[in-house]
Parts: C-alpha cells; sequence; structure tokens
C-alpha cells in the first residue's frame, strides 16, 4: 500500500514483555510477507498461534486447462456460473497461469463454519452484487457492491453476507495473486504516501474494525490453501484472539466509487485506470467519468494489439460503449498477439458524447491465460468474430 494502522493493545516496546490485567503472557506473531524484506505487522495472541491438534484431508483445488494455448477472443457469462452454498465451493476459476488464477462467485450462505487461509497468494475480491462483512484476525470491514477487498496471503478470514438483501444472489469476482498486491507505484512517493496526482487517496481506504478477541478451546476448523491443495487442520484455540496488532500487512477495502477518472483533451491510455499491480498483472477500474473533450475527439478507444498481456473485462453496471452485446456479469478475453478495439459502430456512436457511465474492472496479465472447462462451459463461442462488419 503502504500505510502503518494499528488496533486494539500493544506494548510500547515491540518483542518485549506483554501480559494481560492478570498477569497472563500474550504472545506476540510477526505477520510478514517476501521474508523479513517486505511488509509486516505484530500481532499479539491471547494464546499461541501455533497449535494444532489434527491434520485431516486434503482436496486438490489445481485449475486445469480445457484450453492450454488460447489464440480466440472470449465471452464469457458470468452469471451462468451456478451459485453454490459453501463459499470455496462457490469460487468458480475460469482463467489462469502460473502467476494468477480469476474466477466468479456465487455464494449461498456465508462462511462460518469454518476459517480459511490463502497461504499461495494475495485475494482480491470485487463485490459485484451483496453486502456483509469481512471478518479477520485484525478486524472486521463492511463491504457493500463496488467494494474490492484485498486479503493479504496467509490471512485467517471468514465472510458474512447479507443473503436476504440480494434477492438476485451475492456476485463476485476474484483474483489469486502469486505475488503481493499494491498499489501502482507511479502514484506513491518514495516513502509510500499516495501523491496528488493519484487517483486516491489513503482516506479512501476500508480499514480494519471491530477487533474480535475470542478466548475459547475446541475444535476450530481451519482450511488452509498451499499449493494449490486445501488442506484441513483442527486447531485447539480460536483463530480469532489477537488482542492488539500494528504494522503495514493488513486487509482493506476499497471502493470502485471512489476512483476519480483521469481525463484528457484525446483519448487517454488504459493504465490512467489502473488502481493495483503486482509482476504479473494489473488491475483497472472503468467508472462514470467525462469524455475527452477536443472538438474533434473520438472518445472509443483506438484499435490497439495486444502483444505483451492478456486482457480481460469483467462488465459490472452502465453503457458499456466500445462493445455491442454486453451486460453485467459477463467477462471478455482479448488475448495477447492479436488486435481488438471498439466494435462495428462503436466508434461513430461515440463521437459528439460527452460522458459514460460505464462500470468494469479489468485485469490484465503478463503472461497468456488458460482457460478451464468451467470458462468453456459458459463461452458463447462466436465472440471472436464479433468485430466482423
Amino acid at each position: 500500500m503502504p500505510i502503518y494502522y494499528r488496533l486494539g493493545q500493544l506494548p510500547p516496546k515491540r518483542h518485549t514483555i506483554f501480559r494481560s490485567p492478570q498477569g497472563a503472557f500474550y504472545y506476540e506473531q510477526l505477520f510478514g510477507t517476501i521474508g523479513f524484506d517486505g511488509m509486516s505487522s505484530l500481532l499479539y495472541h491471547l494464546h499461541r498461534p501455533t497449535q494444532v491438534k489434527a491434520v485431516l484431508d486434503s482436496v486438490d483445488l489445481r485449475p486445469t486447462a480445457g484450453v492450454d494455448h488460447n489464440i480466440m477472443s472470449r465471452k464469457l457469462i458470468g452469471f451462468d456460473v451456478p451459485p453454490a452454498n459453501d463459499y470455496l465451493e462457490s469460487r468458480t476459476p475460469l482463467l489462469f497461469n502460473n502467476d494468477v488464477v480469476l474466477g466468479v462467485a456465487a455464494p449461498r450462505a456465508s462462511l462460518t463454519d469454518y476459517f480459511y487461509k490463502n497461504a499461495d497468494a494475495d485475494e482480491l475480491l470485487f463485490v459485484h452484487r451483496g453486502a456483509g462483512t469481512l471478518r479477520t484476525m485484525l478486524g472486521t470491514i463492511a463491504f457493500v457492491p463496488g467494494d474490492y477487498l484485498l486479503i493479504p496471503r496467509g490471512m485467517i478470514y471468514q465472510i458474512n453476507f447479507d443473503v436476504t438483501d440480494v434477492p438476485e444472489g451475492t456476485r463476485l469476482l476474484y483474483l489469486e495473486s502469486t505475488s503481493p498486491i499494491y498499489t501502482p507505484k507511479r502514484y506513491r512517493n518514495h516513502f509510500g504516501q499516495q501523491l496528488e496526482h493519484s487517483p486516491y487517496s489513503e482516506r479512501d481506504y476500508k480499514l480494519p474494525q471491530n477487533l474480535e478477541t475470542h478466548d475459547e478451546r475446541g475444535d476450530f476448523v481451519m482450511k488452509i490453501k498451499k499449493e494449490g491443495i486445501l488442506h484441513t487442520l483442527v486447531y485447539d484455540t480460536h483463530p480469532f484472539d489477537v488482542v492488539g496488532w500494528d504494522g503495514y500487512n493488513f486487509p482493506y477495502g476499497f471502493s470502485i466509487h471512489n476512483f476519480e477518472p483521469i481525463t484528457g483533451r484525446i483519448h487517454q491510455p488504459p493504465p490512467v485506470h489502473q488502481t493495483f499491480e503486482t509482476k504479473s498483472c494489473v488491475v483497472c477500474s472503468f467508472v462514470p467519468r467525462l469524455y475527452d473533450y477536443h472538438p474533434e475527439a473520438i472518445p472509443a478507444p483506438y484499435n490497439h494489439s495486444n502483444i505483451d498481456s492478456d486482457e480481460v473485462l469483467y462488465y459490472v453496471d452502465g453503457d458499456f460503449m466500445s462493445r455491442n452485446g454486453i451486460s453485467p456479469g459477463i467477462l471478455t478475453l482479448h488475448p495477447g498477439g492479436i488486435p481488438h478495439g471498439p466494435h462495428p459502430g462503436a466508434m461513430e456512436r461515440s463521437i459528439g458524447k460527452t460522458k459514460t457511465d460505464e462500470l468494469a474492472v479489468m485485469v490484465d496479465t503478463f503472461r497468456p491465460l488458460k482457460l478451464t472447462n468451467q470458462a468453456l462451459g459458459i463461452d458463447d463461442g462466436v465472440y471472436f468474430q464479433s468485430w466482423r462488419e
């Protein structure tokens, strides 16, 4: 990000004795990344965070390719992915490579029966439909439609959905990244603060609140994803037993509606929409904005070649001016190696328009994406021909 944050009780000095009012020790844990070189937080637990009682079954969650070497533009009907009761079972991988997994989810129920930890990847959840609360060992974050939820690797969490408030069902887009997800470097100074020309600031973050501290013993089921395998473990104490923490490594939220678009006299390139970055991909937010204001401007994007990246667009809401036949919940894949651009008629329709109301999320990966069989099952099969006159 980075931003310093603290919540709960802390000793005046790190790595020193810290006791409860009753005299019991609190147990310190460094929650860090990239060895001891990345962002980290210091956590203080009621109980040792190491008390594994049992290691049970394991399930292979590694996605498999239905199409390994793809050159075809695709349109995936995301809302055709059926709902599932279990949160993890509802997550349907559609596109992946060695760096990322991109998919959609339609959970019917909250994740409350067990705790989850992704030890492989940072997770970025985009809430398309639904609301609720992300519960983590570092506090809670309330979310609503349009929120990104960034969950660092190794974070223990549960998630509550207000399913009764969403008759059409909860819908999520999710990204798993094996490299850390950060805010774009060009929008930060050398201290890490967001610069004045950044399209958002630290004030826009949804930071953890309401630290839950449970002093409980029992059988607490933890599902941990490691090397693509989901392992089930049983812990002796409640995972949410943190009395306080501080540092830079923690979950946070950010609303796509707080992204301030960058506009110009002529059409601006996609990087102005960038919201997050990793070593292997970027995430962009397309939000309602004024169109280009040069008197001869063409607001529709120009044709461009994806030579070095695969482009995925997830359509959320509004008027998708550069595409025909698009509606919410659809994903389009434009693979590297072939050019793409506005559909026939879109460029002409855009001339003279003053604004757009589109809302979409874009993920560009720096290595080619494979399609899962689940993706092939919701592919319309003809999108690649949609640019023909």
